[in-house]
């Protein structure tokens, strides 16, 4: 089966999974719980939660800019941003984000004069974008709230910290590596050429701003029901990305819920959460199903067949 192939039946199968997986998600709440959660939500908290939530997926279509020039290309930013968005509206929902998401990418890409190479470079630089994201905003939460985080994945305060110490590492590694390190770093059969230094720190900056815009949303939602603090809201919401990352959980179904109970006791976290997936996984996806079908339909003359690379 060539490449080609291959991501036109990941598509096929993410655009029927994120299909089937949104009428289950929205099965798991009656019609009553979702307008009781949306109701109990200020106007006010729910339009900065949204557009804190936009915020986010415009830092995910940057990183997509930025994966773009560092895989030598060159296109418009409403390109990258289209890819972008609906590859993540559907990945975020259905799990598997990087094969799922990938394959959405791919399609967009190959359009655009991108090979198979290159979208790989793509969605490799995006998810170390990421990481780098998770990874130092959870070691500004696990410092400056240590035993919150040591509640909710139930570590001592001292193993946290070193969890942290461990989290802002990474970063600081990968800027320095992308200084100094000019040859291509080998890991068994695996070349990966570091990008030029200011991409790596835009990684940092667009990866930690976009989650902190992530746990921002969550916290607007939080805020309707307590007095919720941001970095207590952050700290949740970096350890539910992990979780969920690791699980490949479609949307992190549960493991929010689990997670945020640990900050907002009883039926009022269940009523945040529910309003929480509303703008940042039912809404995007509305959209990027739409955007995605109607674009199949834009785009209806295929890229040319390239050369398979070799294996």
């Amino acid at each position: 089966m060539t490449f080609r192939l291959f991501f036109k039946a990941v598509l096929i199968a993410a655009i029927a999974g994120a299909v089937y997986l949104l009428i289950s998600t929205l099965r798991q709440y009656t019609f009553d719980e979702i307008a009781g959660a949306l109701r109990a939500i200020p106007a006010e908290n729910f339009a900065l939660g949204l557009g804190f939530a936009a915020c986010s997926y415009f830092c995910l279509a940057c990183s997509d800019a930025m994966a773009v020039r560092y895989a030598g290309k060159r296109l418009a930013f409403h390109q990258t941003a289209l890819a972008s968005f609906t590859a993540l509206s559907i990945g975020h929902n259905i799990g598997m984000a990087a094969l799922s998401s990938g394959a959405v990418r791919y399609r967009y890409y190959s359009r655009w004069g991108l090979t198979v190479e290159d979208v790989a470079k793509v969605i490799a630089f995006c998810a170390m974008t990421v990481a780098l994201g998770i990874a130092t905003l959870g070691a500004v939460g696990f410092y400056l709230r240590p035993d919150d985080a040591a509640r909710m994945i139930n570590f001592s305060p001292k193993s946290v910290s070193l969890v942290g110490a461990a989290c802002l590492l990474f970063p600081i590694a990968y800027v320095l590596l992308a200084a100094f390190a000019r040859a291509p770093l080998h890991f068994r059969s695996w070349a990966f050429t570091m990008p030029k230094l200011h991409l790596a720190v835009g990684q940092v900056v667009v990866g930690t701003i976009n989650f902190a815009f992530v746990a921002a949303a969550l916290h607007q939602m939080l805020s309707a029901f307590a007095d919720a603090n941001y970095l207590k809201v952050a700290a949740a919401s970096i350890t539910a990305n992990i979780a969920s990352i690791i699980s490949h959980v479609p949307g992190g179904l549960g493991v929010l819920e689990a997670t945020i109970v640990h900050i907002l006791p009883g039926a009022q976290s269940i009523a945040a959460v529910i309003a929480f997936r509303v703008i940042y996984y039912f809404i995007p996806i509305s959209i990027g199903l739409p955007l995605l079908i109607a674009s199949e339909f834009y785009y209806r003359v295929d890229p040319e067949p390239e050369p398979e690379p070799d294996l």
